[in-house]
């Protein structure tokens, strides 16, 4: 099996480090403080120091590995500005291309038309997408794969709190696009040993049920406050009812149709419903 460095042992880092050490894999991970180093440790992962807000490089010893698997959240929406300053330092304390490159992005690359959004049709619509494909152009050439990933939900992040109690919340008949944590952690592993290299993959729940039938369920079944959501037929404008009812849905069957890759949670409203897909 390849050696594994995950950068960025978060939400996601840290199960997929977890679950590639218990398939057998050789794995190595960082976290920003010593206190994370230390729980690392404890969980048997060869674990470095690294806070590239501070650190000039990294240590050798992490970055070398068969496959590096890049997981740094962007943190744009706290207003973040340090991002792309961030990876650049990682890019020239790799010294020399990685075999092997993983480098998790975000499926905030695609305008919000009303259209189903495959890989191609990444641009830079915003401050934020230029950012985000920023990032990724920047480890262009490296033998990477880019898995974009949807709306993150799993443990600790149940979707019944990320409207529950709200009023007035528009979009109700808007596609929801959400991937589950375990299918994110499947599809990099199943990614690790593919053949192929320089490829762009959406990841993304086959199924999107209107954001309004959903969010409600989930707050219901969490036992939160339902959030109200404005109907179509109040909006100001014919143009805002359009708006309303639209949104983008997007496309992550590119993944399954080439690796063979299979959702666990294809449905997000069966999600809700499964009592251990949050814990």
């Amino acid at each position: 099996m390849p050696s594994v460095s995950v950068i960025g042992c978060g939400w996601f880092g840290l199960p997929l480090a977890q679950q590639l050490r218990r398939q057998g894999y050789a794995v190595k991970g960082c976290k920003r403080s010593p206190e994370g180093v230390a729980m690392l440790s404890t969980l048997g992962i060869e674990a470095y120091l690294l806070d590239l807000d501070t650190d000039d490089a990294a240590s050798p010893a992490l970055l070398d590995a068969d496959v590096l698997v890049i997981n740094l959240p962007p943190g744009l929406r706290r207003g973040d500005s340090g991002y792309l300053e961030r990876l650049s330092r990682l890019i020239v304390a790799m010294k020399t291309a990685p075999k092997r490159l993983i480098f998790i992005s975000t499926t905030g690359v695609y305008p919000d038309l009303v259209q189903t959004m495959t890989e191609s049709d990444a641009c830079v619509h915003s401050p934020v997408a230029a950012v985000l494909l920023g990032a990724e152009t920047l480890f262009a050439g490296l033998n990477t794969t880019v898995v974009r990933f949807a709306g993150l939900v799993g443990p600790g992040r149940h979707p019944g709190r990320f409207f529950a109690g709200k009023t007035c919340v528009g979009g109700a008949n808007m596609p929801v696009n959400l991937v589950h944590l375990a299918d994110c952690i499947a599809a990099v592993q199943l990614l690790i040993s593919a053949p192929d290299v320089e490829a762009v993959y959406n990841l993304c729940a086959p199924i999107h049920p209107d954001k309004k039938t959903f969010y409600t369920e989930a707050a219901r079944l969490a036992g939160l406050p339902l959030p109200d959501f404005v109907a179509d037929d109040l909006a100001d404008s014919a143009a805002d009812a359009q708006d309303n009812k639209g949104g983008k849905t997007i496309d992550g069957s590119l993944i399954c149709r080439v690796h063979g890759f299979e959702y666990r949670y294809c449905d997000p409203m069966a999600l809700l419903q499964d009592a251990h897909a949050f814990k």
